[in-house]
């Protein structure tokens, strides 16, 4: 949104000396401009597929000043994806460090993973690949890696579960539990975002891990 509000058709106009020039982007922001502008672009519902002239449209540059910073759109992709990656498993480390492993360690994770994904709309569909479809596929094999990380963690804490509860294959049991809430956790961001990001991932959401864990 820009800074400044638009004059009324009342008011006098103002012939103004000089117009300052417009300042050259500092090392690295035009960068996080394109990969903010690429998240923006895909939260809108139903969009198709994005090309960088539809990009370099919208920031008002030259498809060739894109490729200066990206020397392709599966690289501007895989900035968001590093974000992902960078902003959810800093959260995690947070949550596996402040909250003693068990059930309700694995909650807050898959709590915190489907509100990152409403928070941020355009990440939530890169994160379930809806986003990817037209693009390169090691993509989408990078964020399927991103899922087999969170469902490790989830494993580890439920293990400590497993082992409390006398379970004869508490390995066993952690997996399954694991691969459930991943599951859930994958089936909820999807719907949120092919369903135009009305049907919230958090929804019921105490109501949903209660059952399963």
């Amino acid at each position: 949104m820009p800074d400044f509000e638009p004059r009324s058709a009342t008011e006098p106009t103002v012939i103004e000396a000089e117009v300052p020039a417009r300042k050259r982007p500092k090392p690295g922001e035009r960068r996080v401009q394109i990969l903010q502008a690429l998240a923006t672009m895909l939260e809108q519902p139903g969009s198709e597929r994005i090309t960088t002239a539809s990009l370099a449209a919208r920031l008002g540059v030259s498809e060739a000043a894109l490729y200066r910073h990206f020397a392709s759109k599966a690289q501007m992709f895989e900035g968001l994806i590093e974000f992902i990656e960078q902003s959810v498993f800093s959260l995690v480390n947070q949550i596996t460090e402040r909250e003693t492993a068990g059930a309700a360690q694995a909650a807050r994770v898959v709590g915190m993973l489907l509100q990152f994904g409403e928070k941020n709309p355009g990440m939530a569909r890169v994160m379930v690949g809806d986003a990817l479809v037209y693009e390169n596929e090691r993509l989408q094999q990078r964020m399927n890696l991103f899922f087999d990380k969170i469902e490790a963690s989830l494993r580890q804490t439920l293990r400590e579960v497993a082992v409390a509860s006398a379970s004869a294959m508490p390995g066993v049991d952690a997996q399954v539990q694991a691969s459930v809430l991943t599951a859930f956790a994958v089936g909820r961001l999807q719907r949120f975002a092919r369903s135009g990001f009305k049907r919230l991932p958090s929804e019921n959401l105490e109501a949903s891990l209660a059952r399963m864990l």
